[in-house]
């Protein structure tokens, strides 16, 4: 079931200059809220009316409360002009957010937790740099070093090391993939959601995940953020369910189904007289120097077998040779090859353990009393044919376009 009780926007906003403004619609879902919702609408909505620049609207969707929450959200909507109210019988946050995203008549969608944790000084901000075209995406972020946060050691230790899982098992850029404070680009991220299996609390983070995969721009703001002791957050619970969730992300990006036709900004030359450069002669440079790390690691690897050969048998040998060889081989792709920034993470590892398992099996498969140069021979060559694979793959796959 899916009933409304609705005030649509004032009629001037289709009148007046601010038309030509971008169109913002601040998203409150709310479970058994009725203690937190009035203050949080009244709150917000004073100062939206005195303090916020843009066309707005909020819409508060209650999605299976069984307490006196859509009472209070329908006399809300009642009582403020530009709130609209929205039932859902279906639970969880993720759930709120793709109905009201997607049903959302706005340029802009956003939405932010009920307990108004996070400063509200930090929403234009946030806004600005999506109303701007600048990014698709706009998030706040407790963990920068100009981000102000009051809360608990427990919720501090869980909040860092789950991004930190999500920086060097992902390589993503943003820090803080759970703060309750976001905004968006309508248009893009409705096909992002059509991707989004999750409809509790890990949607914000899988959200973002398929947002860098596809190549969209993800802008932070740091934020002022006070703990609200209220919270609905179990936060061993949504722990265990987000390491689910990054597991089945994992294995859709791996297996190419996370991709997403969506519409992001390219650069463009600014100056009208600009001479660009073509694309192609970038990819000819690329693949030079692909080829030339390519060639460099198959002498590096050989020079390497050679001495530990002679301590350790062949599998180890092979397993070290190996190892070596990556941590160079990835480092020479971060520096040489159009990578400023590049986090190594699960799917090269992935690569690495392909790679080793054939080598092996081709090392372990010369005769014995072949020689020791037949030994370094068969396996060199097949670890340079594996090199025009890795390589290939780590273009396209590990260090996807950004």
């Amino acid at each position: 079931m899916n009933t409304r009780a609705a005030l649509e926007p004032r009629p001037r906003l289709a009148d007046d200059a601010a038309n030509r403004l971008a169109w913002v619609d601040i998203v409150i879902p709310v479970l058994n809220e009725e203690r937190a919702l009035p203050g949080c609408v009244r709150t917000l909505a004073g100062f939206l009316e005195e303090r916020f620049p843009l066309p707005w609207r909020i819409t508060i969707v209650d999605n299976g409360s069984t307490d006196g929450t859509w009472a209070l959200a329908t006399a809300l909507a009642g009582e403020f002009d530009l709130v609209h109210a929205r039932r859902l019988d279906v639970r969880g946050r993720g759930a709120a957010l793709r109905a009201a995203w997607r049903d959302s008549p706005a340029d802009i969608v956003a939405y932010m937790d009920v307990d108004l944790s996070t400063d509200l000084d930090a929403l234009f901000p946030l806004v600005a740099s999506v109303a701007s075209g600048h990014s698709e995406i706009a998030i706040g972020t407790r963990l920068a070093h100009s981000a102000r946060t009051r809360r608990s050691l427990r919720r501090e230790i869980v909040s860092r090391a789950y991004n930190a899982l999500l920086r060097y098992g992902f390589g993503v850029r943003f820090s803080d993939a759970q703060c309750g404070f976001k905004a968006a680009r309508a248009d893009v991220v409705r096909p992002l959601m059509d991707k989004v299996e999750d409809d509790a609390w890990f949607f914000d983070t899988e959200l973002l995940l398929l947002a860098e995969h596809n190549g969209l721009r993800v802008h932070e703001v740091p934020v002022d953020w006070i703990e609200d002791a209220d919270s609905r957050v179990r936060v061993v619970r949504t722990a265990i369910d987000d390491l689910k969730g990054l597991a089945r992300v994992a294995w859709s990006m791996s297996t190419g189904r996370a991709s997403v036709a969506v519409r992001r900004s390219e650069p463009r030359p600014t100056h009208p007289d600009a001479v660009v450069g073509r694309p192609r002669a970038v990819t000819l440079a690329k693949f030079l120097s692909f080829a030339a790390i390519g060639l460099f690691s198959v002498i590096l690897y050989t020079l390497i077998y050679l001495p530990l050969r002679d301590l350790w048998s062949p599998a180890m040998t092979n397993l070290g040779a190996l190892v070596l060889t990556g941590i160079i081989n990835i480092e020479a792709n971060r520096r040489w090859t159009f990578r400023k920034r590049t986090t190594v993470h699960f799917r090269a590892f992935l690569l690495f353990l392909v790679n080793y398992a054939i080598t092996t099996v081709a090392v372990l498969k010369v005769p014995p009393g072949s020689g020791r140069l037949t030994e370094v021979g068969v396996v060199a060559a097949t670890y340079c044919l594996l090199t025009l694979i890795r390589f290939t793959a780590l273009d396209r796959w590990v260090f996807p376009r950004k």
